[in-house]
């Protein structure tokens, strides 16, 4: 279940992923990209590549493994955002 926003911070959606792949850098001065799969996105759409360059907690580089799972976040200024409109009901 995605995680939902407070009243004071940005309106974020947060949802879990895993790491599908590494794609090196086409040449040796750009980096790797990691695959990541997105739960909960449309099934053409749920694949993202990003950099594979983290820091971790001293500040110190690192890269994610095939296979890690990872949590993908999405946020917007709120003057980015509209409240939702109800959902139709559904008709048999």
């Amino acid at each position: 279940m995605p995680s939902q926003e407070r009243d004071d911070e940005k309106p974020s959606v947060t949802l879990p992923g895993k790491v599908e792949k590494i794609i090196p850098g086409l040449v040796s001065t750009m980096p790797d990209k990691a695959q990541i799969a997105v739960e909960g996105a449309e099934h053409l759409y749920k694949e993202i590549r990003v950099e594979n360059t983290l820091q971790d907690e001293n500040g110190q580089p690192v890269s994610l493994k095939p296979g890690a799972e990872v949590e993908v976040t999405i946020e917007a200024e709120k003057h980015a955002t509209e409240p939702q409109k109800p959902s139709k009901p559904k008709t048999a």
